[in-house]
């Protein structure tokens, strides 16, 4: 332990840049820093720990996230902060479940409901959306990218679905936080209209293991975060 520390040496220890550092102040993550006569930047303890809490936490969490903790955290807004990262546990434990009901759609040759609704090959938009948990306009914005297709009702124009695509729809909803380009995301749609989805099945494992992954970063982030919270 030290009684102050300068920006470069919290700079080398955290292998960043001291205007990295000066960005994280000026957005008040971290408690006021202390200056000497010559008004020169004069880090404590508290500080080099929130600063590791910091980049600990990004890690695993979104920027947003992160941001919104510190600034509770230095608000002396601890209970709401730790409930942040709870509600953050929970959404991930929440996208875990559902990338592995879909891994089970794709591994169920029949599919006659999903989501607790009836599956056809006439679905409107509006039940092809609600089924992925998704907005119709990213249904639509999908259809101009040229990923999926829709047929037209001939009685009033409407555009339906049938089970090929709301599967095609249920993987770009599942799999766009994962996959990042779109000539990937193609392919997997071309295995999944030739009902060859053992591509399409190691996609989602390989998400899942991303998850867990994720998940391992999220609990080293809140380990260093109950170290600053003892600073309070």
């Amino acid at each position: 332990m030290r009684d102050n520390y300068t920006p470069t040496m919290i700079a080398k220890k955290l292998n960043v840049s001291t205007t990295t550092l000066r960005r994280y102040e000026d957005q008040g993550l971290v408690p006021e820093v202390p200056r000497t006569p010559s008004n020169r930047r004069c880090y404590t303890d508290i500080h080099v720990q929130a600063f590791i809490t910091i980049r600990a936490l990004l890690q695993g969490y979104e920027i947003p996230v992160v941001y919104d903790v510190m600034r509770k955290i230095k608000a002396r807004q601890i209970e709401d902060a730790l409930w942040s990262i709870n509600q953050e546990q929970h959404n991930t434990q929440t996208e875990k479940h559902r990338l592995e009901d879909v891994l089970r759609m794709f591994r169920n040759a029949d599919l006659s409901r999903y989501n607790d609704l009836e599956v056809t090959n006439a679905m409107t938009i509006g039940e092809v959306a609600q089924m992925a948990g998704v907005k119709p306009s990213a249904i639509r914005h999908w259809e101009q990218e040229g990923l999926i297709t829709s047929n037209r009702n001939k009685d009033n124009g409407y555009r339906v679905y049938t089970i090929t695509e709301l599967r095609k729809i249920i993987l770009i909803s599942s799999l766009r936080k994962t996959v990042y380009y779109i000539e990937n995301m193609k392919q997997l749609l071309n295995e999944i209209e030739t009902q060859n989805y053992k591509k399409v099945e190691l996609t989602f494992e390989l998400a899942l293991q991303k998850l867990n992954s994720q998940l391992m970063k999220q609990f080293l982030g809140i380990a260093e975060l109950m170290k600053y919270v003892k600073y309070y």
